[in-house]
């Protein structure tokens, strides 16, 4: 079989991984590989190469994905259903691997839908995608942040400041709340809960009175009520508001420094997330996910989506994992919350 596979939407660290996984066990059993170049948009356009093991040799310690990304929304496209398909008739590729978060993998139903021979790969930095227990990049991602918050630890003791450090996640606050209990943070808030301003200020004092500075972490997509700079209004191709602009951490700094009457500093981690190596974690868990991948395509389980469940890959259908964000349930809230400070 010819099997083509793409990456799409944000990268994070484990998509190469991921891809070396699909490639060795692929051309392991006789298949062939070809890669379309950024994303959906490389398959639109029908940009592509082929993908032998040797592309692959160094990929384990490597972020970031070698075949390119783009937020490119096919269906948004003129004619881009037909010309998705047309590339892969003409290319005579047997089955098509998605490598990406709900963006890619809705794109990937769709195409499905329309009879498309397509299985996914689950990857998001944001661990928000429903059926698999953990997604590759959120470790590595979590992991930086968490780094992060320990080394403003060491500047906001010194300078008895309340710093907030800003993290990435829109609608679920998994790399907030892992690097809130992973670095020992004093407050941590997050898109699933109302934002109060009461609870916040009160252990922010709590901890500055008790050592002379505190540590906040807070989603991007929080809503903090006023005082946000708000956004450019501008969306990408799937919809979503860009959160660039909107100012969460600068806008909890200074309310933490007008009610405290304490210095506050914000700081924005951002891309630093999603580039250099994936963590341990991370690469077995895509190595894993892209094998399994091939695996499907071999069994005709299309529309599948491969999962992590337990210690054991498996799959479920793109439809489910698709259907909402999968968020912070209440026992990792109540459990963050003990360590309010």
């Amino acid at each position: 079989m010819k099997i083509g596979v793409l990456t799409g939407g944000g990268d994070c660290p484990g998509l190469n991984p991921a891809l070396r996984g699909l490639v060795y066990r692929a051309t392991g059993r006789g298949h062939q590989v070809i890669g379309f170049l950024d994303g959906w948009k490389g398959l639109l356009d029908g940009r592509h190469r082929p993908l032998a093991r040797a592309d692959l040799l160094e990929a384990m310690g490597q972020g970031g994905t070698l075949l390119g990304s783009s937020r490119t929304n096919p269906f948004k496209e003129e004619e881009g259903a037909s010309r998705l398909l047309a590339t892969l008739s003409r290319l005579q590729i047997d089955a098509l691997v998605a490598m990406g978060g709900d963006d890619t993998l809705s794109a990937a139903r769709e195409l499905h839908r329309r009879g498309g021979r397509v299985v996914g790969v689950p990857k998001t930095m944001d661990n928000d995608l429903r059926g698999t227990d953990w997604t590759f990049g959120f470790d590595s991602a979590s992991s930086v942040s968490m780094e992060a918050l320990e080394r403003l630890r060491d500047t906001a003791r010194s300078h008895h400041r309340v710093i907030v450090l800003e993290v990435m996640g829109r609608h679920a606050g998994w790399v907030a709340l892992a690097t809130g209990l992973g670095g020992g943070a004093d407050y941590t808030i997050l898109p699933e809960e109302p934002f109060d301003a009461e609870r916040l200020c009160a252990a922010a004092r709590r901890a500055v009175d008790a050592r002379g500075y505190a540590l906040v972490v807070a989603s991007e997509g929080a809503e903090v009520a006023a005082g946000l700079k708000g956004t450019s209004g501008a969306k990408d191709d799937f919809g979503h508001e860009l959160l660039k602009d909107r100012g969460v951490g600068a806008s909890l700094a200074s309310l933490l420094e007008r009610r405290l009457g304490v210095e506050a500093r914000s700081a924005v981690i951002g891309h630093v997330q999603r580039g250099g190596p994936p963590t341990l974690f991370d690469r077995i868990l895509s190595v894993r996910l892209g094998a399994k991948a091939a695996d499907l395509i071999e069994e005709g389980k299309f529309g599948e989506v491969a999962v992590l469940r337990g210690e054991q890959i498996g799959s479920l259908p793109l439809e489910e994992a698709v259907s909402s964000p999968r968020v912070v349930d209440p026992p990792w809230l109540d459990l963050l919350h003990t360590f309010d400070a």
